[in-house]
């Protein structure tokens, strides 16, 4: 009980500090038995500690969002690789993306088993897609729903993982408690594991430690997000993309709310097509991703730079 007040207050410093936002929500995808349950991050700043010297910006603004709750799952993504429910017209569509779901690319669909013997269960976390995937992947659920989806940026992960504390794990500062909160190289023999089973962080999020890394929409040559999460540049190159959370075969410290995790073209290296795909890898599935709606998305003209990385 008195774990759960600290929780709650920690929640209502959070919202009392940061700025005015809506509910959490379920986003129900038409002509399916599957849900996204959208966690409300409160806008608000926050200092972040890399562990990279010399990167970190000073106070980061980050405005209010919803964040997923779980990791996309491989039910979620099958739906998006299959496309039979793409003509199930969406009760309550947005009016934030006026996009036609048939307009949207597909991927391509795996050729092999892409968890590598782990599973493909609908509760399982997508594992081995690349950034250009889960963009995409964003892409469609937003021309589905009518509300502008995406990957989050570094600033945006970082400040929901962290859940208004300043500590190295939403927790605290030691890893004691850490099986607790995440599948990691501790506990997880070494294989992910279906998403939500781990108690959430204070705002609601499931596996925002270990389990899969999640990619984020932010070049990891850069050296450090701006100011503001809003400060997004669209990646140049494929590599090297961030990664931020650890994944299930990851010791604590790589968990921490600042670590970072560089893609790296070696996740492709069994792959044998000519080129190689854009959509997947062969050799990384423990690279993941999560997906954030803004409260105040942007104008139609700028969906592209955060859908259409290249």
């Amino acid at each position: 009980m008195i774990q759960g007040i600290a929780i709650g207050w920690l929640c209502l410093l959070a919202i009392s500090s940061g700025n005015a936002q809506e509910a959490g929500y379920t986003e129900t995808l038409a002509g399916t038995n599957l849900e996204i349950d959208m966690a409300a991050i409160p806008g608000g700043t926050y200092t972040p500690a890399s562990r990279q010297a010399g990167v970190s910006p000073g106070i980061v603004r980050v405005d209010p969002f919803w964040m997923s709750s779980r990791e996309i799952t491989w039910g979620l993504y099958q739906a998006f690789l299959q496309r039979s429910a793409d003509s199930e017209p969406q009760p309550g569509r947005g009016n934030e993306v006026n996009l036609e779901v048939d307009a949207v690319a597909g991927a391509t669909i795996p050729y092999v088993d892409m968890s590598l013997g782990m599973g493909t269960g609908e509760e399982f976390p997508v594992g081995n897609v690349t950034r250009k995937a889960a963009s995409l992947f964003c892409k469609w659920l937003s021309a589905k729903t009518g509300n502008f989806y995406r990957l989050p940026t570094e600033a945006e992960w970082e400040y929901a993982a962290r859940a208004g504390t300043d500590t190295p794990y939403f927790f605290g500062s030691r890893p004691d408690s850490l099986g607790r909160y995440a599948w990691y190289s501790g506990n997880s023999d070494g294989t992910y594991h279906p998403v939500g089973k781990k108690q959430p962080n204070p705002w609601g999020l499931y596996d925002i430690y270990g389990n899969v890394a999640e990619w984020t929409l932010d070049r990891f040559e850069s050296g450090a997000f701006g100011n503001a999460a809003s400060e997004f540049e669209p990646p140049v190159a494929e590599y090297p993309g961030v990664l931020r959370g650890g994944s299930y075969r990851d010791g604590p410290e790589a968990l921490k709310n600042a670590a970072r995790l560089a893609s790296n073209p070696v996740w492709k290296q069994r792959d044998p097509q000519f080129p190689r795909s854009k959509f997947w890898f062969t050799d990384a599935p423990f690279a993941g991703f999560r997906i954030v709606r803004p409260q105040n998305p942007p104008e139609a003209s700028d969906f592209s730079r955060y859908w259409d990385t290249k």
